[in-house]
């Protein structure tokens, strides 16, 4: 199976190849860069020097179909609209890591990312790429959305308790907590160590254009409107999410509720994990022991003062943030076990 990266300069596409080129069932044959094009892949992601001699190229989309089978697109929101349509018309299959294919009203297209879809049939075609909720729909795909970093933290922690009767759908309030590769690799005044390390810095803490995903999901599941008020955080880390989530419950629960919820949704996902332990180093949720794996770990506390739940998420935002969950879905669709060469644990300490 012949693959082809297109954007592979940034941390996402490095992760990417450093998962792809690990593989004995896959020829990673281009990987695209309009900045370093001709410069060895070794020298912008130095952790891979050794496992390939590749130089990057430019797009050339007639090149790329010839010499690939599936492509992961990893370019910056509004640039894969451009060309993944050429792509699909060449025959080629299409796991976009960038938002352009996400959501599934061209209208929201407008309010969250100010510009109108041009092509609103392939909104419909795409498939949202998250495998715990749409993985017989991935598996038909030529089109996959892989899900946003944050949206994905958030919809795993809500998804299961959606649809039970016992919280308020209308009120859901989470905090995110995510590292800095989360802005990607371009630089900024907000970048400079001497600015960005040591922050706990609120950043867009209404109406960051995740939530247009978070909703759109968690309100397909319930078949109903579900609101969510999302604040995330830039923190000193370079790799990780936390999500806290808020909800309040309609009637009284026990803890054993939630346990049957999560085990019931989860039940044939290997990349979950429930952390709710009362012994050992992690108790709960923490991102550090998720770091450069592709698992999502998943735990909560029930507030029986004020009627709350607090469910807690981990990831790494480059691996089921990105990467991770890419490759997850390019197995589903070539028909390989989903966890082909992502069954490897995270790394501690670190």
């Amino acid at each position: 199976m012949n693959i082809g990266v297109v954007g592979g300069s940034g941390y996402v596409g490095g992760e990417l190849l450093r998962l792809l080129l690990l593989r004995e069932d896959l020829n990673v044959t281009v990987v695209t860069s309009r900045r370093f094009k001709g410069e060895y892949v070794f020298r912008v992601h130095p952790n891979l020097r050794g496992l390939t001699d590749l130089r990057f190229t430019d797009v050339d989309l007639d090149n790329i179909s010839k010499r690939c089978d599936i492509v992961f697109t990893a370019v910056p929101h509004g640039s894969s609209v451009k060309i993944i349509p050429r792509l699909l018309e060449l025959g080629l299959r299409v796991i976009d890591l960038s938002a352009d294919f996400r959501l599934k009203d061209p209208n929201a297209y407008e309010k969250w990312y100010g510009w109108k879809h041009p092509y609103p049939n392939l909104l419909s075609e795409s498939v949202y790429g998250l495998p715990e909720i749409h993985r017989s729909e991935i598996a038909k795909a030529r089109l996959v959305a892989n899900p946003g970093c944050m949206a994905t933290s958030v919809i795993l922690a809500l998804a299961p308790l959606i649809k039970t009767e016992f919280i308020d759908t209308s009120r859901i309030i989470v905090d995110v907590k995510i590292g800095s590769s989360g802005a990607g690799s371009s630089s900024s005044i907000y970048s400079h160590h001497s600015e960005r390390c040591g922050v706990v810095r609120p950043y867009k803490p209404t109406s960051h254009r995740h939530i247009a995903e978070i909703e759109q999901e968690l309100s397909l599941i319930l078949n109903s409107n579900v609101n969510v008020a999302m604040t995330p955080h830039a923190v000193d880390l370079v790799r990780g999410i936390l999500s806290t989530c808020h909800l309040f419950t309609l009637k009284r629960i026990q803890e054993i509720d939630l346990w049957r919820a999560y085990r019931r949704f989860y039940r044939d996902c290997s990349f979950i994990r429930l952390i709710k332990d009362s012994k050992g180093l992690q108790k709960l949720p923490d991102p550090k022991y998720v770091i450069g794996s592709n698992y999502c770990d998943i735990g909560f506390e029930v507030d029986e003062r004020i009627g709350r739940i607090v469910v807690f998420s981990a990831i790494d935002n480059l691996m089921k943030g990105a990467a991770g969950q890419a490759v997850q879905n390019m197995n589903i669709m070539i028909g390989v076990d989903e966890g082909k060469g992502l069954k490897i644990p995270s790394i501690h300490p670190i």
